[in-house]
């Protein structure tokens, strides 16, 4: 018995291992004639939990929007759009403090605060320990 001790720890070190993802897509999409945007995609738990603070800084942890630069290395340097966050059917609708320009391009950034958190992760991202993992979406109005 002892012989099989370890081969029967093999298979449920391989099951445990196994990555199961059930992420959603995460869209942006302008809505009310472009003078807001439409994100959805997000956990609702997530989208609710964050919806109970009032305050702009707690969606920027999350997602933002930002003006695109003419030289796009500096995007990292971009301050963010000010607007306000409302959530409506899982939903959340940015609109920014000022309107859209319809001659800008804009980026959506947001922050996915599960992935990198795994040695499976590190390892197949390269990334550093600690390091923020974001996606960017770029939008014109």
């Amino acid at each position: 018995m002892k012989k099989l001790f370890p081969l029967l720890l093999l298979p449920l070190f391989f099951f445990g291992c196994a990555e199961t993802s059930t992420k959603a897509l995460v869209t942006i999409s302008p809505v009310n004639n472009g003078k807001a945007l439409q994100i959805s995609g997000f956990d609702p738990a997530i989208i609710n939990e964050i919806g109970r603070d009032s305050s702009a800084t707690a969606w920027q942890t999350l997602m933002a929007v930002y003006r695109m630069p003419a030289d796009t290395t500096l995007k990292n340097l971009q301050p963010v759009q000010p607007g306000r966050y409302v959530i409506k059917e899982n939903v959340v609708i940015f609109t920014p403090d000022t309107a859209f320009s319809t001659q800008q391009t804009y980026f959506f950034r947001y922050y996915n605060f599960e992935e990198g958190g795994t040695l499976t992760d590190l390892i197949k991202s390269h990334s550093k320990p600690g390091t923020l993992h974001y996606t960017d979406l770029i939008f014109k109005q």
